[in-house]
């Protein structure tokens, strides 16, 4: 090699030493820093190679800010040890934990595709079967981390991603946590989760919320995959949370009315205000979403989606249901709707007997959806019977599955009506006692003003007449007393 070539060598390798430089791969510990992914509410995310085991891994690290907390990062190692035994499909693993030369940091799995935001924010909202297959798989692995008491209490778009071939997968089981019970973050308005997905209690609490508050967060974001909307809104988080403390918003299928009406109700009842009213856990819920039997078992806007398992089990055991679904009574409330949303989409003719406009009872065949109707529009009534054949006896509507739902509706709706004609009543009868009392009391003030103007005419009326006697008199008089006294003395 010639001395210009050898020169010529040693320039490429410095030149390939300097660009190695300034690429500024980092070593830590075990993990080969490649990229920055990111930076969240704890600190910074990067693309990283564990090297002992050959495989990538997303880094997740602790700020300097939040390093220097000692309580914090007992808490950020304490849950992210209990988040490395959560093994599950759709939950995103934990590797590592552990932290090098005062960076404490977590190794998770690496998912190379997108989260639900992202989607979101590119088609604006899913169709019916990928929504609901999305909420479903996200409660399956909600469900994995709950039956482990972990609470993830930051449930929303952005820590529910995507693989390549749309799979699945819950993020930051644990994590959200930590950032919660930190009362600095928490001050900061970085903490106690997101408030356009999380539940009222949690904006009053954070460190007392349960399962139910996740279940109420997926419910907002199932409403939001399918409307395109969020149910709440508010200029800033005060005016949200004071906007979901009222638990009033559009039903979804009032913004979509292909919604079947099983799946609306589902939704009520995953946001309802009070977390006693909404489901006890993920496993009711999944059953009554597989029941609906709306879901895909892939993701249509995913190209090259593989089937998830969970999700054609899920279709199996839909259509088994509906297939041996038989009445049997009052149901349990934990499956009420789902199985009167199976039941629902059966064709059915009942034989109904309830009394008419003119109180007469008479019988009718009815279809299920006909009764429904007539039970919204109050034609029928919780009173009313029915059978599903010519034979045998007739049983109350709310014993059906069918029925169960719209008939409590029904009874709420009249118990509302009569608290509220109770209020309007209420507050007649004060308007009404308001204006006795202001007109006793105008009488009462017009009385005493009489008296007293009496009263003053009386006493001008003495005081002048004192005057006029002594004008009168007064000389007689004082000559009178000055005889007396004369007399007295002599």
């Amino acid at each position: 090699m010639s001395e210009s070539s050898k020169n010529d060598a040693v320039s490429e390798g410095d030149q390939q030493a300097t660009r190695k430089k300034k690429k500024g791969v980092t070593r830590v510990g075990d993990f080969e820093l490649k990229k920055k992914l990111g930076k969240g509410g704890m600190g910074e995310v990067y693309l990283a190679k564990q090297i002992s085991l050959d495989r990538i891994v997303a880094l997740k690290t602790l700020s300097k800010e939040l390093a220097k907390k000692e309580d914090f990062v007992a808490r950020f190692l304490r849950e992210a040890r209990s988040m490395a035994k959560l093994d599950h499909v759709n939950v995103v693993k934990v590797y590592a934990v552990d932290s090098y030369k005062g960076l404490h940091f977590v190794a998770i799995e690496y998912v190379d595709g997108r989260s639900i935001q992202d989607w979101l924010d590119k088609l604006t909202k899913f169709s019916i079967g990928d929504a609901v297959h999305i909420a479903m798989v996200s409660a399956e692995g909600m469900k994995h981390a709950h039956d482990q008491n972990m609470v993830h209490r930051d449930i929303k778009p952005d820590n529910i991603l995507l693989t390549g071939t749309g799979i699945v997968k819950v993020a930051d089981f644990g994590l959200a946590k930590v950032i919660d019970d930190d009362v600095s973050m928490t001050q900061s308005g970085t903490g106690l989760g997101t408030p356009l997905y999380m539940a009222p209690e949690q904006a009053r609490s954070a460190k007392t919320v349960d399962q139910r508050s996740d279940i109420y967060a997926l419910g907002v974001m199932l409403y939001h995959m399918l409307t395109g909307k969020l149910p709440y809104g508010g200029e800033t988080a005060l005016e949200l949370i004071i906007s979901k403390e009222t638990g009033k918003y559009e039903t979804a299928r009032k913004l979509c009315p292909q919604l079947p009406e099983r799946l609306d109700l589902i939704i009520d009842k995953m946001m309802a205000k009070e977390a006693k009213h909404r489901y006890s856990d993920c496993g009711e819920l999944i059953k009554d979403l597989a029941a609906l039997g709306v879901h895909n078992d892939t993701l249509s806007f995913v190209d090259g989606a593989v089937p998830t398992e969970f999700a054609r089990s899920a279709s199996v055991t839909a259509a088994t249901m509906s297939a041996t679904l038989v009445s049997d009574g009052p149901l349990p409330t934990s499956r009420q709707v789902a199985k009167s949303a199976v039941v629902k989409q059966a064709s059915r003719t009942w034989y109904v007997q309830f009394q008419d406009a003119k109180k007469k009872t008479v019988v009718e065949k009815l279809s299920t959806g006909r009764v429904l109707k007539m039970l919204q529009a109050g034609m029928l009534t919780g009173k009313a019977r029915a059978k599903a054949s010519s034979d045998g006896a007739y049983v109350p509507l709310a014993q059906f599955p069918e029925f169960t739902d719209a008939v409590e509706q029904q009874v709420s709706r009249k118990s509302t009506d009569v608290r509220r004609e109770d209020l309007k009543n209420l507050y007649k009868q004060v308007e009404k006692d308001q204006k006795k009392h202001n007109r006793w009391r105008w009488i009462s003030s017009k009385f005493r003003g009489l008296v007293g103007g009496i009263s003053l005419i009386i006493w001008l009326a003495f005081i002048g007449a004192l005057v006029w006697v002594a004008f009168r008199f007064g000389h007689q008089i004082w000559n009178y007393l000055g005889e007396k006294v004369t007399e007295m003395i002599s």
